[in-house]
């Protein structure tokens, strides 16, 4: 329900809700998919119906308050906490563990940028609650707008997969920026081109920038550096 992750941008994941459906173009190979797939294989009890099957538990709510050392910790990297599957009244749950356990930092994701917004004003967002959306391609910028209406302290944008470029983003209200290519089987490519303009646009925008990876079929062969350095900048050195 909560383990140690890789993730470049956090270091744990915390899963009180698991399996998803796919929204958009960017779900196509989905890695939670995946590990899903091998945990059911496993037998693990989370994961009994397999990836499509949205399940929410209450048994898992209680794991950060056992984490007595300061964590960041990603909300459900296994699934996406706004689903329309996912009840409000469980996500109130979720939120009043997160405030309940000052101590660490909490990055919840999500494409369900409209439902976000809707749900936003029940929550009591406290300071250690940062709220991001993911965009893709172009297709999708309409969840940064959605985003910016929400009231947590930090908001941060995923561009990850990027699938194309994202010219002329409006950052306004925006507290930092993760930028990553695909990986694994099916990966598709990305360009050098964007990254540049994302990065670009964060510099003169002075939103912190974080390049998590270029991706491929073998990310770690591809790396992560970005004219020659790598960029790991985090939203408390630019709070607005």
């Amino acid at each position: 329900m909560a383990t140690k992750t890789s993730i470049e941008w956090t270091e744990s994941t915390w899963n009180p809700v698991t399996g998803c459906t796919k929204i958009s173009t960017g779900c196509k190979h989905c890695y939670a998919e995946r590990m899903a797939k091998r945990l059911q294989a496993m037998g693990h009890p989370n994961y009994v119906d397999g990836f499509n099957a949205v399940r929410y538990h209450y048994n898992a709510l209680d794991v950060p308050r056992k984490w007595k050392s300061p964590q960041m910790i990603f909300v459900n990297s296994m699934s996406d906490l706004f689903h329309n599957d996912v009840p409000a009244q469980f996500i109130d749950e979720v939120f009043f563990t997160m405030k309940e356990t000052p101590i660490h930092t909490f990055q919840v994701l999500t494409k369900r940028a409209g439902r976000l917004e809707k749900l936003a004003k029940r929550f009591d967002w406290s300071p250690n609650i940062w709220m991001g959306v993911t965009v893709e391609t172009a297709d999708h910028v309409d969840r940064i707008d959605h985003l910016r209406n929400v009231p947590a302290t930090v908001r941060f944008l995923s561009l990850e997969p990027l699938l194309g470029p994202l010219p002329n983003l409006n950052l306004d209200g925006i507290n930092w920026v993760i930028v990553g290519g695909e990986s694994g089987p099916g990966a598709r490519p990305m360009k050098s081109e964007w990254v540049e303009d994302l990065r670009d646009q964060c510099l003169k925008a002075n939103v912190p920038f974080f390049f998590k990876q270029w991706g491929g079929v073998q990310k770690k062969k591809a790396g992560r550096l970005l004219d020659d350095r790598t960029w790991d900048d985090m939203p408390e050195q630019n709070l607005k």
